[in-house]
């Protein structure tokens, strides 16, 4: 009989793990019945869960013991649901197999909860995190970063840190995710910093995905200019470059007023204070419309110029150094004693202060007694920064005071930069003009005129010669400083124009478009246009017009290196007494260097003429063909070209034009005796043109900046004249010319004209070997394009020659004898024949020719033996005609031959060479 109900627990507790079956309930799950050991009423058969769909079911495991568990039906996810709470019943097995009158438990409560895995990875809420910082401060905390972890439980959901996973970045989190800065950071440095975070939950599980967070530091709003670009490029050639095409001033809000900018091109350091042409003084002031007359005194030395060999000097643009130690003599009769009452000098002259309380004069240029006596006739000195001049007249009619001592007192005479300096003289009044600009003399002090007397005078430069006081002749007051371009012109003042163009400067500061520089800019330049001046009230008006201040150099072969750039600013604010500071822009303009030219001359290089034609008036054109060619050559980069083809098409030659300031035709050998031969030159060639003239016996020299086509017109009217040619067979001449004073020199082209004299023997010699001698040398073109003159291979023998003329010299004596047989016979038929076809006989008269046809597989160096025989045997062939020939023989030698030997192009094989008959 099933008489009591089975027993449980009230209340049961369990555990379960995710995705595990196995619930561990406290206490465990058991059930007991007072009918035991009876069967089935003394049984448990069941325990029965009671809730809506719980994921759980209970099963006995021991009938008699009442023992079961508690497991779950379907995988448990403890992030849909971390704890179940229902109510469980136990069941006897009832009083019977069938299981009828079976009996219940009382309700127990069961309490589960699920213990969670760790098996999600924090997240970041947000993809990227961006902040901004302004410099120099230090934040405590400039952004939070945010992870999550989808976990149900709060260990493994939990984010216990933060990590920055970048290195070396001046910031730190906290666990928190707060990021801070631990360094002041500059916007000059670094202008924004990414830094990648990741986050860690309790289970130090971290993050799948690291993220960015971006730091941008924003500048202290700091006045000045903006956007502009330390380096300019300048590439010869390109005209005119802006400098700061996209400057603006930051203000920072500020009460700006007016605004007052200057720039400045620092060139002092380049040549002689900026980029000028460095052609030497003559050819300058030719170019720039000066009278002729300078007198240089400071030239480039050479064997008529020695007196500056001494000195110490700057090749590159003529620049004489003096320490102090050195002076230089000028020789006589290189200035004129009287320079008159109208003269000039013109100089330039870098100079630094004098050591010393009382400084010594330091002597420029001065003209002295040679001996005996120390008078100074004139001179120009500095004495403690001023520059003086003085001037001794002759005592003539008038023994009156006179002004002597002319001073000028300017900061620019020692501030150790480049000063072009120009000293007029219109008796008794004196200019000075400096870098273009005019002086009057602060101090004129008047003296006696100095009477004359028989002592020479000597003309010295960089110190003054001391003729007389001393027990002997020496220098005195030194110059201290550098001198270039330094000469004299007797007779003659330099206008303004002409002193502005020597001294000017091809480089400086330029503005794009003056007329679209806006309302309300002033501006201003100084005269060599180094420094620029603007100022205006709106702050947008002065962007754009600095936008438009660029930099030019018009030399076709610029200086090339740096020219420092400076712009200072000053700003005024409406009704305040502090405003802003604009800092200095400090750039610089790098001019690359100009593409070398090669200067080529080509032309005829040997000829010969009769000796009438020397001596003639006119003479001979030594050049009548000259060219001057000027190529550069640039390299090229293929980008599709084959690694062998490469090779040949790197390089290409593009002819350029360009000026030239000197061509030189000198005389090879000894000098030209003035006696009898000289070179010359209608001076009409050189009206209309830059150039001017000197001759010599040592040669003929052209000078002054102009084309290369004026110097070859020139150069191809120049005459060659020998009056006394008996003593002369030949000349040789070399033509050399230079551009930018000898910076760029051509080739060295030589030419050798023979005279012909009319001896009939020297003159066969001459046409032999004129005719022989070319045919043994062949011009083969590689694929280089080099040309090699290669002898033929065909060298008969000595004996061989030798029959061949006998053999020639034989048919011609018996083609000689038939000849004269026949024209004995036909004298009267030949009276009636035309002028025509007499013009076209052939007249057996004193000049006879004999070309051998095997000539052409001689040697090229014909023996004077064979020359000789060949001669020989041509005046016994004359003598069988004598009746006739002594006549024609007269008339023959009035007669002038010409023979023109050309040599061709050394890129055209050798042509066969012409004789021309008069």
């Amino acid at each position: 009989v099933n008489k009591h109900k089975p027993w449980i627990e009230t209340s049961y507790h369990g555990i379960i793990t995710e995705n595990n079956d196995t619930v561990i309930l406290d206490p465990p799950l058991v059930a007991l019945d007072k009918d035991a050991p009876v069967p089935f009423a003394g049984e448990i058969c069941a325990f029965k869960i009671h809730g809506q769909e719980m994921p759980f079911e209970a099963v006995v495991l021991n009938k008699t013991s009442g023992e079961g568990r508690l497991r779950a039906k379907s995988p448990i996810d403890c992030e849909l649901q971390k704890e179940y709470t229902f109510i469980i019943q136990a069941y006897d097995c009832g009083s019977g197999p069938g299981g009828s009158n079976w009996k219940k438990s009382h309700k127990a409560v069961v309490h589960i909860q699920v213990k969670d895995v760790n098996e999600f990875s924090p997240a970041f809420k947000e993809s990227m995190y961006k902040a901004t910082v302004t410099e120099g401060k230090i934040y405590d905390s400039i952004l939070q970063v945010e992870a999550v972890d989808e976990d149900c439980s709060p260990q493994y959901s939990q984010i216990c840190n933060y990590e920055i996973v970048t290195t070396d970045v001046p910031f730190a989190i906290d666990r928190n995710g707060n990021i801070r800065n631990t360094e002041k950071l500059s916007y000059d440095k670094q202008h924004q910093y990414d830094i990648m975070v990741t986050a860690f939950d309790c289970g130090q599980k971290h993050a799948t995905e690291d993220v960015l967070v971006r730091v941008n530091v924003k500048p202290v709003c700091k006045p000045g200019w903006q956007d502009w670009n330390k380096r300019i490029e300048y590439r010869p050639g390109s005209g005119s470059i802006p400098l700061f095409p996209s400057i603006h001033l930051e203000t920072c809000d500020g009460p700006v007023s007016s605004i007052h900018t200057t720039i400045e091109l620092q060139t002092n350091y380049i040549g002689k204070g900026c980029d000028r042409e460095t052609y030497s003084e003559k050819s300058l002031q030719k170019l720039c419309g000066a009278s002729s007359g300078a007198i240089d005194l400071l030239p480039s030395p050479s064997t008529t110029t020695n007196w500056t060999a001494g000195l110490l000097m700057d090749s590159n643009d003529i620049i004489f150094k003096f320490d102090g130690k050195q002076g230089a003599k000028i020789p006589d009769g290189i200035v004129p004693k009287n320079l008159t009452d109208q003269f000039t000098i013109t100089l330039w002259m870098k100079h630094g202060p004098s050591p010393g309380l009382r400084a010594e004069k330091e002597t420029i240029l001065c003209n002295s007694d040679k001996t005996e006596m120390n008078r100074h006739h004139y001179a120009l000195y500095v004495h403690n920064c001023r520059l003086v001049f003085l001037l001794r007249k002759d005592f003539d009619q008038a023994d009156t005071f006179r002004p002597a001592e002319f001073h000028w007192k300017l900061d620019q005479i020692c501030d150790k930069e480049w000063h072009y300096y120009v000293v007029n003289v219109e008796f008794p009044v004196v200019t000075l003009y400096m870098d273009g600009t005019t002086y009057e003399p602060y101090l004129v002090t008047n003296d006696w005129p100095i009477h004359p007397s028989h002592i020479a005078m000597q003309l010295t430069v960089g110190a003054c010669w001391q003729g007389g006081e001393v027990t002997k002749p020496r220098f005195a007051q030194y110059f201290h400083g550098s001198l270039a371009s330094l000469t004299i012109r007797p007779g003659k003042i330099e206008s303004q124009k002409v002193i502005s163009c020597l001294q000017a400067c091809k480089e400086g500061l330029d503005i794009n478009s003056l007329e679209s520089l806006g309302q309300g800019i002033k501006y201003h330049f100084n005269p060599s246009q180094s420094v620029l001046v603007m100022e205006g009230d709106d702050i947008e008006n002065i962007n754009q017009a600095l936008r438009k201040v660029s930099y030019i150099n018009s030399r076709q072969f610029p200086t090339a290196g740096v020219r420092r750039l400076k712009v200072s600013s000053k700003v005024q604010c409406f009704g305040e007494d502090v405003c802003i500071s604009i800092p200095d822009i400090d750039a610089y303009v790098m001019v690359f260097q100009a593409n070398e030219p090669k200067i080529t001359i080509t032309g005829m290089d040997h000829f010969a003429r009769p000796a009438a034609q020397f001596e003639s008036e006119r003479g001979v054109i030594l050049l009548p063909d000259i060219r001057i060619v000027s190529t550069v050559t640039k390299m090229e980069h293929p980008v599709d070209l084959r690694e062998h083809d490469r090779a040949n098409k790197q390089v290409v030659v593009e002819e350029m034009l360009h000026n030239l300031d000197f061509c030189d035709v000198l005389v090879i050998g000894a000098e030209l005796d003035p006696e009898q031969e000289c070179l010359e030159l209608d001076h009409g060639e050189l009206q209309g043109k830059h150039l001017d003239a000197t001759n010599s016996t040592a040669g003929y020299s052209i000078y002054g900046v102009d084309s290369m086509f004026s110097y070859e017109q020139v150069l191809r009217q120049l005459r060659y004249r020998n009056w006394g040619t008996s003593a002369t067979s030949d000349r040789k001449f070399r033509v050399k010319c230079s551009e930018l004073n000898g910076r760029y020199t051509s080739n060295e082209f030589n030419l050798e004209v023979n005279i012909l004299h009319s001896s009939n023997s020297n003159f066969m010699d001459h046409v032999n070997h004129m005719i022989v001698q070319p045919q043994f040398l062949q011009s083969v073109q590689h694929p280089e394009g080099s040309v090699s003159a290669v002898h033929n291979s065909v060298v008969p023998s000595v004996a061989t020659i030798v029959i061949i003329i006998c053999v020639s010299i034989l048919v011609f004596v018996i083609t000689l004898g038939v000849y004269r047989i026949r024209t004995a016979h036909q004298h009267g038929s030949v009276e009636h024949e035309g002028a025509k076809e007499n013009e076209m006989d052939w007249d057996d008269s004193a000049l006879t020719i004999t070309v051998n046809p095997m000539e052409k597989y001689e040697k090229p160096h014909q023996t004077e033996e064979q020359s000789e025989e060949e001669d020989i045997d041509d005046e016994e062939e004359d003598t069988t005609s004598a009746e006739s020939d002594d006549s024609e023989e007269e008339e023959e030698e009035e007669e002038e031959e010409e023979v023109i030997v050309q040599k061709g192009d050394k890129q055209n094989a050798t042509r066969q060479e012409q004789l021309e008959w008069d």
